[in-house]
């Protein structure tokens, strides 16, 4: 699962003790395992080795540079959703035809810059969308892959409302029934090359089934566009495999593979190419938030721990009502939990309202959960985090956003400085006309 496992009473990353972590670099603050990072796609991509995939990580999900590097070592190329991924992607050392663009609103600059760059693909969410971009095309006069994002109608196993994107009325993609006018508006334009279907459902998806329904309306769109007289040779299937944020919780990449490349084995032994874009299964439980209890108070019939870390590091709890297991670094008596689930209540425990510092009625990242008797100062572990964490950090109440370490093996480093006030008041000094 990952390399979060405790050792002697203290939860370690690997061969470190968060403990001296937390020393050394202050809370909140993100911690990486490069070994689970690495693990995990290296798994995802054995599972599903009879399709030859290319496999490009979400860089939504957690966009470090030094995480992309080292993702970018495993082979994975990148999916990314903005001008500002792409230029992180390139950055971090990703090769440009590793990259496949997506995103329902790109903007003219966007589109020019993928196109400098000759990235992979870039994939159409609307025919306006085409027509820009074929504009684009011409003006560079250079060819570029594109691929069509694809509507299945296809609802996630377990999917939550916001984060699903495959059903119809979605902002996301095109209905099934409009592409075929959208390869036929592509045939006569420059340099464009439109040879390709995308599909995204959403994510997190508990099942295979969505997967193999959702292909396998793409695949007979695929036989269609075919028979009318088009090229169509790649598919990226997306991503939104679940992430195990509670023990055993999620299923394993073969899981899934058994049901999803039997679906696409015959389009790749005929020669084409599949795309993948995992993000969450990679990412989340590579990563863990560090928090140090402040106070710890009561409400009421109430007890409330006030940590460090609130919803501006964290927003899932708030935004989603997602869970995230907790536990304490160095639990009181040495109570290691045997698992993280959502139930789990261990003789000793005592229910806690884990809030943060942000002035806002919903900043919680836990209610009414069962923990090991806390004491202010306490560190707290907040599992599950790597995915959907950092990136969506904000500096609201002007905080300071966290730092993040990367740990391997024995060691730890710094991957990104904890922000500073200096960095808060940056863009707004020195403007011309400014009185300050």
């Amino acid at each position: 699962m990952d390399s979060f496992t405790y050792d002697n009473g203290s939860l370690r990353c690997e061969g470190v003790d968060l403990h001296d972590v937390a020393a050394e670099y202050g809370t909140p603050t993100y911690v990486y395992s490069r070994s689970t990072l690495a693990t995990h796609l290296a798994d995802l991509t054995a599972a599903f080795a009879d399709l030859d995939p290319l496999v490009c990580y979400a860089v939504k999900t957690c966009s470090n540079l030094h995480l992309l590097s080292e993702l970018a070592s495993g082979g994975a190329g990148a999916d990314v959703v903005s001008g500002g991924e792409l230029h992180r992607a390139i950055t971090a050392g990703i090769p440009a035809e590793r990259i496949v663009f997506a995103g329902v609103g790109k903007s003219q600059a966007e589109l020019e810059e993928a196109v400098a760059h000759n990235i992979g693909c870039i994939n159409v969410e609307s025919e306006s969308e085409l027509e820009l971009l074929a504009r684009v095309v011409a003006e560079s006069g250079r060819p570029q892959n594109v691929a069509v994002r694809v509507n299945p109608d296809v609802e996630g196993h377990n999917t939550p409302e916001k984060t699903t994107t495959g059903t119809r009325g979605s902002k996301f993609g095109v209905d099934l029934e409009r592409v075929a006018d959208i390869f036929a508006r592509a045939a006569g334009l420059p340099h464009l090359r439109l040879t390709g279907l995308h599909v995204h459902l959403g994510s997190p998806i508990h099942s295979p089934e969505p997967y193999v329904r959702a292909l396998t309306r793409v695949l007979a769109l695929a036989a269609e566009l075919r028979a009318a007289g088009h090229t169509v040779e790649l598919i990226n299937m997306g991503g939104g495999f679940a992430a195990a944020y509670e023990t055993g919780s999620a299923p394993g990449w073969k899981d899934y593979a058994e049901a999803i490349v039997p679906v696409l084995r015959p389009f790749v032994e005929a020669g084409g190419r599949v795309v993948m874009e995992p993000g969450r299964s990679i990412a989340a439980n590579a990563g863990i938030l560090l928090t140090r209890v402040r106070y710890l108070k009561q409400a009421g019939d109430r007890t409330v721990a006030i940590v460090d870390a609130g919803m501006n590091n964290l927003i899932r709890a708030a935004f989603y009502d997602a869970f995230h297991f907790m536990w304490p670094v160095r639990p009181a008596g040495g109570v290691v939990p045997p698992a993280r689930t959502e139930s789990l209540s261990l003789d000793g425990s005592v229910p806690y309202d884990v809030a943060g510092p942000i002035c806002e009625s919903s900043d919680y990242l836990a209610r009414d959960r069962a923990l090991p008797v806390l004491r202010e100062g306490d560190l707290i572990a907040v599992f599950g985090a790597g995915a959907y964490g950092m990136t969506m950090a904000s500096q609201y109440n002007s905080s300071l956003r966290p730092a993040e370490v990367l740990v391997e093996g024995s060691a730890g480093r710094l991957i990104r400085r904890r922000d500073t006030y200096e960095d808060l008041v940056a863009a707004e000094l020195g403007l011309p006309g400014s009185r300050i």
